[in-house]
C-alpha cells in the first residue's frame, strides 16, 4: 500500500487588493447610508444628538418614553448614549430603506464584477509592471 505524503500547506497572499477594499467600503456606505441615514466616516465620528424622553419630562402625568432625533441621523454615539431610541430609530429607517439597500447593493456587486472583467487586462498590467517592482503590500 502506498504511503500518503504530507500536503505542503498553502499560504494566503499577504497583497490588499485595493478593488476589493473599495467594494467593502462601498457595500459598508450602503449599510450606513440605508440604517443611520449617514456615511461610515460620520457613524463613527459623528456628535450624539439623540435622546429619550419621557412624557413627564414635557409636563405631562405619565411614565411613556419618546425618541428625540433632531436631525435624523444615528451615530455610534447616539448609540451608546441612547441604545433603546437609536435602534427604535435604526430599524424604522431599515423598514424604510431596505429595497432601496438591496437594489444598490446588488447593482454594486454586478457594477465591480463587470469592471473587474472588462478592465483585467489594464489592471495586470497596472499590478505588474508598477506594484510588483516597488514591493508594495498591495496591488489593484
Amino acid at each position: 500500500m502506498a504511503r500518503k505524503g504530507k500536503t505542503t500547506r498553502r499560504r494566503r497572499s499577504k497583497i490588499i487588493s485595493l478593488l476589493n477594499v473599495a467594494e467593502s467600503y462601498s457595500y459598508l456606505n450602503i449599510l450606513t447610508q440605508g440604517l443611520a441615514g449617514t456615511g461610515p466616516v460620520n457613524f463613527i465620528t459623528g456628535k450624539g444628538d439623540a435622546s429619550m424622553l419621557s412624557v413627564y419630562d414635557q409636563g405631562l402625568d405619565t411614565t411613556s418614553m419618546s425618541y428625540k432625533n433632531p436631525d435624523g441621523v444615528v451615530s455610534l454615539s447616539d448609540i451608546i448614549s441612547s441604545p433603546e431610541g437609536s435602534f427604535m430609530s435604526m430599524s424604522a429607517a431599515f423598514k424604510q430603506n431596505y429595497q432601496q439597500m438591496a437594489v444598490n447593493s446588488i447593482l454594486t456587486g454586478i457594477t465591480f464584477r463587470v469592471g473587474k472583467r472588462l478592465l483585467r487586462r489594464p489592471i495586470s498590467n497596472v499590478n505588474k509592471n508598477l506594484f510588483k517592482p516597488l514591493g508594495a503590500g498591495f496591488k489593484l
